[in-house]
């Protein structure tokens, strides 16, 4: 797959770094901010559905407090990140506004993403303000967040909220320009990398160890944030974040910065890893009805087509469809509990508020989260 084909329609993640944000500790830079904006507002117009994990906080928080320094002690810094916060989410919120959009702030900590119910919610979140047509500001909450919980850096949320909502790119802005075959700054020989498989091992060696005063990313963070993206089939392109209309150039397919290609196709990716990696955690009994849709139509599992349910499982988990005698016929992601769907099994989902008080989706397993055995 080409440049183009990799940067067309489709749901972005745009991570913006520290040092561009802040052009370089001075506080926030809102022209270059409003310039992202309206470069943002341009790809929504052209069908592309946009998230945007921002640094900034703490560099912003510091900058009001007067430090010259990123401070090592955990209470320092988050009171750095509460006090950052309340500009960074303003400047975001100003410039959308001024083009009629919709923002709205997402904090998220490690346990958000490594909890599995936690993880569902936020994913919920995410794409039903995606498909309100509102843009999600995320950030690692670091305000509460302790060492034992952090993501460790936004390059790191960058791959993870890709993978949260199946993004079709992930795009890392960055004070360099791209990722070359040795550190520039003291190899003046180094050549530009236009593209690469992320899972490519010699690109390690690629990846110089880096660390600013004011974020906590550097290569190494935009490779192992790359392979994150790819575990769902997303694509990652590192590129300078000061180039002129970098995300408009970028949609147009420009031979810009480094584009790190993932090893399967986002769906195939996903159901690759249903298929292989989780353990099943009960089973659904489907009727001949259902099992027609699942072979031949290629459609979501609904509950008017389940019969029975076996196990404990939460919802998120992955369950087996199985038919009457025993055959499975699939696996997917339940959406509901075994309590849950022990109670609206058999029905169609214009019931589900009157027996749960509650609908999360309509589909009991969704055909992105299922896959044939």
């Amino acid at each position: 797959m080409n440049r183009a084909q990799y940067a067309g329609a489709g749901r972005w993640v745009v991570k913006i770094g520290s040092a561009l944000l802040t052009a370089g500790g001075a506080g926030l830079d809102l022209t270059a901010i409003n310039g992202w904006v309206t470069q943002l507002v341009r790809l929504r117009a052209q069908g592309r559905q946009v998230v945007v994990v921002s640094s900034g906080a703490v560099a912003e928080g510091m900058r009001r407090l007067g430090w010259d320094r990123r401070p090592d002690a955990i209470h320092d810094l988050q009171a750095a990140a509460a006090v950052g916060q309340m500009g960074l989410v303003q400047a975001w919120e100003s410039g959308f506004q001024a083009h009629g959009v919709h923002t709205a702030q997402v904090l998220l900590t490690h346990d958000d993403l490594a909890d599995r119910r936690r993880y569902l919610n936020a994913r919920s979140t995410l794409r039903t303000l995606l498909n309100l047509g509102v843009v999600p500001i995320v950030n690692e909450n670091d305000t509460v967040a302790f060492d034992e919980l952090r993501v460790g850096d936004n390059d790191t949320l960058g791959g993870l909220v890709a993978n949260l909502v199946e993004a079709k790119l992930l795009v890392l802005l960055t004070d360099r320009d791209a990722m070359y075959d040795a550190d520039p700054a003291q190899n003046p020989a180094a050549q530009r990398l236009p593209a690469a498989h992320a899972a490519d091992p010699a690109l390690d060696a690629m990846a110089a160890p880096s660390r600013g005063q004011l974020g906590r990313g550097g290569m190494q963070t935009k490779l192992r944030a790359a392979r994150l993206a790819a575990r769902s089939g997303a694509a990652t392109w590192i590129v300078g974040g000061a180039i002129d209309g970098v995300l408009t150039e970028l949609a147009g397919g420009a031979d810009i910065g480094t584009l790190l290609l993932p090893e399967q196709e986002p769906l195939q990716a996903r159901k690759l890893w249903l298929a292989g990696n989780l353990a099943v955690r009960g089973r659904l009994h489907i009727d001949a009805g259902a099992e027609q849709v699942l072979r031949q139509a290629g459609r979501s599992l609904l509950a008017v087509g389940v019969t029975a349910v076996e196990g404990d499982f939460r919802r998120g988990d992955l369950v087996a469809c199985v038919t009457a005698d025993g055959r499975e016929v699939a696996r997917g992601l339940c959406n509901y509990g075994a309590e849950e769907t022990r109670q609206i099994k058999g029905l169609p989902s214009s019931r589900f508020a009157d027996v749960l008080g509650y609908v999360d989706e309509p589909e009991l397993v969704h055909r992105d989260n299922l896959v044939l055995t």
